[in-house]
């Protein structure tokens, strides 16, 4: 499920600086996978190898079906999160935190991520381990460098598998993982693996589809790599006064916690951090779930860019560690997919920049959302409603 944030920075710049530009995308597949290879020679590696690594790569459709029919976001917060976030689940989740406590207590010693951080991904991106994907990750890569929708996110990581297999731990007929070319218990990008890769239990290789303490080391890594600060919250759920200046919430604007506790905000449970920068996040409007998110909260969005899932993650880690359910308020209408369609091309023929029209309330939207219901003197929670889109 995780959505590609980055690209692996070292792999590109060394691409930046290998000789002619090839052809990024497009064209024949086989014409695309000869370039490919070309550029693999110019990176220093022999024809023989290349040569090995590319011979069994084929175009996966499937892939590209994947990749377009990711209907799951269109959910509000409240079906997503009821949706991943199961009795079962979190049960499992609290077992698999005693069975692993030692790698745990060394992750959170070494890295400062709490173990409800890495629980709350590995429980969703592959249930604890127990669906990592079948799809052959060197045509799945390969396939979506190919397509011309983000080949700048996926070539480069075709080379860093390349790098893998020189060093004996990628196989181009044999590793598989998610459609999007992640592999293992937590999901990581090849590029991921070479940069933040640990042997967490001591056999010599990076085992991440194996190893559970392989894999949650490397996780704990690279969240730190991303930016995590130990010691820090992540995110709080909080109840909001009827009052609040609503334009003063959403991502993108984060403010002294202590102005939201002089505006009344107030923690459902535990103290607010009033030494830290918060946002105030409403998922579904002021009548919904309210959270304040702290700095350690964007690290998310460089694992995964979904608003929606990022948020049930981030709060999925609370409850692992503790937290109690959240208050989902009370039910303020939405809109279906097709009429968030119709909202996005609405607003986009406003001039305002919505990114894809897909049905999917993300980051954009819910900016534009908010400015027009200032315009407009409705409450500007970023929530859209039927009301808003008949006005519009």
């Amino acid at each position: 499920m995780r959505l590609i944030a980055r690209l692996a920075a070292p792999v590109l710049a060394a691409s930046l600086l290998a000789g002619p530009v090839l052809a990024q995308c497009g064209g024949s597949f086989s014409s695309f996978v000869s370039g490919l290879k070309a550029e693999a020679v110019q990176k220093g590696y022999s024809a023989a190898t290349v040569d090995s690594f590319f011979a069994s790569v084929r175009q996966d459709q499937k892939v590209l079906k994947a990749d377009r029919a990711q209907g799951v976001f269109q959910k509000p917060f409240v079906d997503f999160s009821r949706r991943l976030i199961s009795t079962q689940r979190l049960r499992k989740g609290q077992q698999l935190a005693q069975q692993y406590d030692r790698v745990f207590d060394r992750i959170e010693q070494t890295y400062g991520v709490p173990r409800g951080v890495l629980l709350a991904f590995w429980a969703f991106e592959t249930d604890y381990g127990g669906f990592q994907g079948n799809f052959n990750t060197l045509n799945a890569l390969t396939t979506l460098a190919h397509d011309c929708r983000r080949p700048e996110l996926f070539r480069p990581q075709i080379f860093s598998a390349l790098e893998l297999y020189a060093h004996g731990d990628f196989s181009p007929t044999g590793t598989t993982g998610a459609w999007a070319g992640e592999i293992g218990m937590v999901q990581m990008l090849p590029g991921d693996i070479i940069e933040y890769g640990v042997d967490g239990d001591g056999n010599g290789h990076v085992d991440l589809k194996g190893s559970p303490a392989d894999a949650l080391m490397s996780g704990g890594n690279m969240l730190r790599g991303l930016g995590w600060k130990a010691g820090q919250p992540w995110l709080q759920e909080v109840t909001v006064p009827e009052n609040l200046d609503w334009s003063l919430t959403g991502t993108g604007k984060p403010r002294p916690t202590g102005d939201w506790a002089q505006m009344g905000v107030k923690p459902r449970g535990g103290q607010l951090d009033t030494s830290l920068r918060s946002t105030l996040l409403l998922p579904q409007g002021r009548n919904g779930p309210a959270f304040l998110a702290y700095p350690n909260f964007d690290v998310y969005f460089e694992w995964n860019q979904s608003f929606t899932y990022v948020l049930t993650a981030a709060y999925f880690a609370t409850r692992l560690g503790g937290a109690p359910v959240y208050d989902p308020g009370t039910d303020d209408q939405g809109l279906s997919g097709p009429q968030m369609q119709e909202l996005q091309r609405k607003l986009a023929a406003r001039g305002y920049d919505v990114g894809a029209v897909d049905g999917i309330l993300g980051a954009k939207t819910r900016e534009a959302v908010q400015t027009e219901q200032q315009r407009l003197g409705l409450p500007a929670d970023a929530w859209p409603t039927p009301d808003l889109l008949n006005r519009l």
